[in-house]
Order: C-alpha cells, then sequence, then structure tokens
C-alpha cells in the first residue's frame, strides 16, 4: 500500500528528525536540491518558516515544532488506518519500526524478519541499531515501536519479556597459547589482555555482572581496547590483540565452516542471558506490533534449537 501521508510532511519530518537537510536526502534516497524544494514549498503553503537556518545547523522554529508534534500523531494514526483497513480482509500491512542491539540486529533478526516478511509480504520493517542504551533511548523517544536488546532496560517507561537465550563465551586466536588449553581460571582471565564491548552495551552489563559474582572485579580487568561491535572483536581476536566474550548466535556460523579463533572455558564461569523484546509501557500497541511480538515468541524455539545444533 502506498503512504498515505503527504510527501511534503514526509520530508518535513526527516530533515526535522535529522536536523540536516543532507542526511534527511541521504534517509529519503533524494538529492539535496529536491529536499530543500519539498521544504520551501511546504513554507509557502503554510506561510510561515519551519527551520531557522542563520546559524551554523539549522533549527526548528517554534511553527515548526508544532508541525512536527501533529505530523508524529498523523503518521501513527495513518499507519493504524493502513493495518486496519488490511485487516478486514485478513492481511497484515504497514510499517513496521524496529530498533536492535548490534548483536541481534546482526546475527538473530534477519532470518527472523525475513521469514515474518514472506508470511506478510505487505508489511515493511525499518531497523536501527546500536547498543542497548540507545536503543532504549529510541523507544522512549517514540523512534521505535519494538527494540530488542541484550541487557536490563533499565527504564520505567519500558518494559520487557525474554524471547530467546544467548551465552557469552570466550574466545581465543588459534595462535594464542591459550588455545592449547580448554580451561583456565577467572584469576588467569583477569591477568590476560581482554577485548570488550564499550560501556552501554548490555554484553558488557552482563560479562561484568556475572565476573563480579566470581570475585572478578572490574578494576582487576586488563582492558587493552573498548569496541563498538561483536564483529570488531571477533577481528581483533583473530589479529592478535587479546581475547574476548562473544554471543555464541555470532560465532555458529564461523565453528561450523572452520575460523581462526577458538572457545576457551572459564572454570566456573557460564555466562547466560536472554536477549529482551522492548515495549512502551504506556497504551497498547498497534496490532501489527501485537503479531510480530507472536511470531517471535513462536519461532525463537526453533532458533534455539537451531543454534544449539552448531554447539561444539
Amino acid at each position: 500500500m502506498a503512504s498515505l501521508e503527504n510527501f511534503r510532511v514526509v520530508v518535513f519530518r526527516a530533515v526535522a528528525e535529522q536536523l540536516s537537510f543532507r542526511k534527511a536526502a541521504e534517509e529519503l534516497y533524494l538529492t539535496q536540491p529536491a529536499v530543500s524544494l519539498q521544504i520551501k514549498a511546504l513554507e509557502e503553503d503554510l506561510g510561515v518558516q519551519l527551520f531557522d537556518r542563520t546559524g551554523a545547523r539549522i533549527m526548528l522554529t517554534a511553527a515548526g515544532r508544532v508541525l512536527l508534534e501533529y505530523s508524529e500523531q498523523v503518521n501513527a494514526l495513518l499507519a493504524k488506518a493502513e493495518h486496519d483497513i488490511a485487516a478486514l480482509s485478513g492481511e497484515h500491512a504497514g510499517q513496521l519500526a524496529l530498533g536492535a542491539s548490534t548483536t541481534i540486529a546482526q546475527y538473530v533478526l534477519p532470518r527472523l524478519l525475513s521469514e515474518f516478511c514472506r508470511e506478510h509480504p505487505r508489511v515493511h520493517p525499518t531497523l536501527i541499531s546500536g547498543n542497548t542504551e540507545q536503543i532504549v533511548d529510541a523507544m522512549e523517544k517514540q523512534k521505535i515501536e519494538l527494540g530488542f536488546i541484550e541487557g536490563p532496560a533499565r527504564s520505567r517507561d519500558v518494559k520487557t519479556e525474554p524471547f530467546l537465550e544467548d551465552e557469552l563465551v570466550l574466545i581465543a586466536s588459534t595462535a594464542h597459547e591459550l588455545a592449547e588449553r580448554n580451561l583456565i581460571s577467572c584469576s588467569e582471565l583477569a591477568a590476560i589482555p581482554l577485548l570488550m564491548r564499550e560501556r552501554g552495551s548490555g554484553t558488557r552489563d552482563v560479562i561484568e555482572m556475572e565476573l563480579g559474582r566470581k570475585g572478578v572485579k572490574r578494576s582487576s580487568l586488563h582492558i587493552v581496547m573498548e569496541l563498538d561491535s561483536t564483529e570488531a572483536i571477533k577481528s581483533a581476536v583473530e589479529a592478535g590483540l587479546g581475547i574476548g566474550f562473544v554471543s555464541r548466535w555470532a560465532i555458529a556460523k564461523d565453528l561450523r565452516l572452520g575460523s581462526s579463533f577458538k572457545i576457551v572455558d572459564v572454570e566456573g564461569l557460564r555466562i547466560k542471558r536472554e536477549f529482551l523484546v522492548a515495549f512502551s509501557a504506556g497504551p497498547e500497541p498497534p496490532g501489527l506490533v501485537i503479531e510480530f511480538r507472536r511470531f517471535l515468541i513462536a519461532r525463537s524455539g526453533k532458533e534455539r534449537a537451531s543454534v544449539r545444533t552448531k554447539r561444539p
């Protein structure tokens, strides 16, 4: 179904959210002059200036802030209308705005989204990624309808429920001295150069919490580098820069096909966690959101079984 919303308003909202004509043009797959023309035409229609362009960066005027608030409400209503119209024929349709922490966005959601879209071809998902903190922030600001995170939300405005089990494992390069051993102690772990995710990462929070329970303080860890993605940690481990914890989901394919790193067990340490679906603590979400949540819970058992078959 084509968008029911006025295109000039769509362009305006993109510029207002990005506060950049260039970034809005990239998001909408338009040229920057085309975006400028749409905004100019909208301002002429309304007889007001929507953006203050006098400073180093553009800012919304008072009129622009009012229009942004109403345009967001209209967009939500039109999305609900699109879904409800499709539901009359027993279908699901419309935009589905999702956000996921990087591990889930890279290794878990693509397969699930592909299957969901095959069942519901008129659903058009969008996905942003970041660490857990960033996804919760996007949920609080109502930029997304569902979030998928690896750690606690720490927000009264966001509720969570588990949808998939995960395990964090320690990996080392096959050229590392640890590759010859099957087991190390927690005290040994604290002395070895360690690669960690950045602060704000749900993965890092879980690792530090579990290590703390084993008596390994954060201050005693020999962290040599902080990285912003699981892929970066895997590459750094392969390059011999240190060892690091990653999700078993992130290495299932590598281990099946053969890789240049191996899992090293830590005595008495088993870091289990649940991937969480995050949603607004406010009013009941649109039917499409509920349908996707049901789909996830139904499919997560299959995904869990799939990754277990890849465990070495």
